[in-house]
């Protein structure tokens, strides 16, 4: 007996078949998630270090600005990546 997720997804392959990407498409995706997994790592390195910064100087009113612009960025990265690796299964 299925699942009710098993069956729709059977029937969502029926409306919509899932195309199939071939190994340089593969290649070309693992590639953009791994430069963007180094992208977000050095923000947040970069990052981290200034918040650390402030909170060694006392600078505790700095330290929510820091938090969101970190959040931001790794968000757009996170969304740059995902708008790259679409362009490549099209």
């Amino acid at each position: 007996m299925k699942s009710a997720y098993e069956l729709a997804m059977e029937r969502l392959e029926k409306s919509e078949p899932q195309k199939k990407l071939t190994e340089e498409q593969k290649a070309e995706i693992a590639a953009i998630d791994e430069r963007f997994k180094a992208k977000i790592a050095e923000r947040e390195v970069f990052l981290n270090d200034l918040i650390a910064k402030a909170t060694a100087n006392g600078s505790f009113h700095e330290i929510p600005d820091l938090e969101t612009q970190k959040a931001r960025e790794i968000a757009a990265l996170r969304e740059d990546c995902e708008r790259e690796k679409e362009n490549v299964r099209k």
